[in-house]
């Protein structure tokens, strides 16, 4: 039997439950009697807004702004896309947020407001308060991401430093809200996804400051005065639950990770494998999360228990990495390195790890494969996979035995998708 293979499919059909031109069109309402304008940020935001041009009558209006990744756009009609930076914001985004907001702030209340939200719109959907200018965004998203930081506090420290993000964008709208929301947040909570531009935010500015102490992130001084007076009182607050705001806004979860990681499971049952899902909820430093699994994986293949081969196990959710060397690589190679290491060429173990959006942290590969043989390969081309993950490179590492998973950005994003097949 081809493992790698069932491997590769699995996570194919992980990444189609979540394909926004299959899912979105059941969830939009009828035209209403004024405009329909349609924004959005995030990873699936042009295949999202693609899916609602493809739904729309033809003669209702339909107009709208979003804004993706580079290289995330795709062809559309009536919706403007624009492709922006990510992880950190850029000008092209910011540019984009400001127009977004204008546009959204001259609707009426006879009017509709689409809002398409997807992982990713952090960045894509950046407009900084006046007090921080973009280079101090940049600099504080950069330490951030350099920290370890989950990203539900990373997005309560940007909700803190947004004019559209944190509810903002609902606030400046009259015309009743919709909002699609694709999720890549452990626990699907609307107001962490893209940073919840039309949720309430229950987070507070000290969340916002404790964050980064925590974290020991050495933001710009125009970050840290901004939050101290906010925290202080001087600053309204982010926009909370109970506002009556939020009574003309409904936010849908429309895919989440747990809908992923089912699919997946069903695939493997198809092929007669038993598939155990571990949760979408797994975070913390991937090569630690790679130990614990690894052990679990030792315990099935040397004494049939808790499960019995042969036994997929399914994971999702968005684990860490605290980056201290200079390699290259995101968190599911990384996980894969640890993984290497920890089963020392185990038999009869096979591995998958790669993230829905078909990029790895800022590499252009969505994850790697890992098989019993992964070790004694790479140990004849003289990569050593310990030595490697010291470095945070295990994007190297992976590529010198031709096992990086290469699908292209998917235009969707539901996290990390993480197999252990123990046959």
């Amino acid at each position: 039997m081809d493992y790698k293979k069932l491997l590769l499919e699995s996570f194919q059909h992980a990444v189609a439950a979540a394909d926004p031109l299959k899912i979105v069109a059941g969830h939009l309402p009828p035209p209403p009697k004024g405009r329909t304008l349609v924004v959005g940020a995030g990873k699936a935001a042009a295949s999202m807004a693609r899916a609602v041009e493809l739904a729309w009558p033809s003669d209702a209006q339909l107009e709208g702004l979003v804004v993706t990744r580079y290289a995330h756009g795709m062809p559309t009609t009536r919706v403007t896309v624009v492709e922006a930076g990510h992880p950190v914001p850029d000008d092209a985004g910011e540019k984009a947020a400001a127009e977004i907001a204008r546009r959204v702030s001259e609707l009426t209340e006879d009017d509709l407001l689409i809002a398409l939200v997807s992982g990713g719109g952090s960045s894509l959907l950046s407009l900084p308060v006046p007090a921080v200018d973009m280079a101090d965004l940049k600099a504080v998203t950069k330490g951030l991401l350099m920290s370890g930081a989950p990203i539900t506090d990373m997005n309560i420290v940007r909700k803190h430093l947004s004019r559209i993000q944190g509810g903002w964008l609902a606030a400046a709208c009259r015309a009743p809200v919709l909002t699609l929301i694709v999720s890549d947040v452990t626990g699907d909570d609307p107001s962490a996804i893209a940073s919840g531009p039309t949720c309430p935010d229950p987070s507070t500015y000290q969340d916002a400051l404790n964050v980064l102490q925590r974290y020991e992130v050495r933001a710009p001084a125009s970050v840290q005065q901004h939050l101290q007076s906010g925290a202080a009182g001087n600053i309204p607050e982010t926009p909370k639950p109970g506002d009556p705001l939020f009574e003309r806004v409904r936010n849908h979860v429309i895919a989440t990770a747990h809908q992923s990681l089912e699919a997946g499971a069903s695939y493997f049952r198809a092929q007669g494998i038993t598939p155990v899902v571990l949760g979408d909820t797994v975070t913390g430093e991937a090569a630690e999360v790679a130990k614990v699994y690894a052990a679990l994986a030792k315990e099935i293949r040397l004494y049939q228990q808790p499960f019995k081969a042969p036994v997929a196990l399914i994971s999702g959710g968005e684990c860490t990495v605290t980056v201290k060397g200079n390699g290259r690589g995101g968190r599911c190679v990384e996980f894969l390195a640890s993984l290497a290491v920890e089963l020392g060429g185990m038999p009869g173990v096979h591995a998958l790890a790669a993230d829905t959006d078909g990029i790895d942290g800022t590499e252009d590969n969505a994850g790697a494969v890992l098989g019993p043989d992964t070790k004694a390969r790479a140990e004849e081309k003289g990569l050593n996979a310990q030595k490697m993950l010291a470095n945070n490179d295990g994007y190297t590492y992976f590529s010198g035995l031709g096992d990086l998973v290469l699908t292209g950005p998917t235009r969707t994003n539901v996290n990390d998708y993480r197999v252990i097949l123990i046959v």
